[in-house]
């Protein structure tokens, strides 16, 4: 069996020696005068290429990070406005506050601070009149304004949300405005 086996073997390496051996000699691998630099040229436009797949991709990626940060701005903004909102529509429906010529408390919204309320259109008590106020919930600029008539819809309250704070608005390139507006 031993002997068998150094048989095919032999036999195995004298084919692949004459498989092979053609194409391996010295003489059949030098580079002919035409072709030199031909692998620089080559190499270049590889690099050329990967370069600007390279570029491509960062130029989107940084495309998305700023929708990402704008959608972020944007969700802050409109909860900015829903939370102002809100507060106007508590101090309307339980405290009647925009209703009274005189109310005998003053608001608070998302914290201590009193509200500055102030009538902008018509008298306070006579309809129609209307009523704005500003706060900061959370460092994020709300302004509020309650309508008061007598068609439908009696009350109108919209208030405007900002991604930024109150002193910031006119001066930010990125604040973002929603509105909330609430009719009944």
């Amino acid at each position: 069996m031993k002997k068998r086996l150094q048989v095919l073997g032999a036999r195995f390496q004298g084919k692949t020696k004459t498989l092979f051996s053609h194409s391996l000699t010295p003489n059949t691998y030098h580079l002919v005068p035409d072709s030199r630099g031909f692998t620089i040229l080559l190499a270049a436009l590889v690099a050329s290429l990967v370069l600007t797949l390279g570029i491509s991709v960062f130029s989107i990626a940084q495309k998305q990070v700023v929708l990402s940060s704008l959608g972020r701005s944007s969700q802050f903004a409109f909860y900015t406005a829903d939370t102002a909102a809100e507060c106007a529509l508590y101090w309307d429906i339980r405290h009647d506050y925009f209703s009274s010529p005189s109310p005998g408390i003053t608001p608070t919204c998302a914290g201590p601070d009193p509200l500055d309320i102030q009538v902008t259109e018509g008298v306070l008590g006579v309809l129609p009149y209307t009523m704005e106020f500003e706060f900061e919930p959370n460092g994020y600029c709300a302004h509020v304004s309650v309508r008061k008539s007598t068609v439908d819809p009696r009350t109108v309250i919209h208030a405007d949300g900002f991604s930024t704070n109150c002193a910031e608005i006119s001066i930010s390139s990125r604040s973002l405005q929603r509105s909330v507006e609430l009719n009944f």
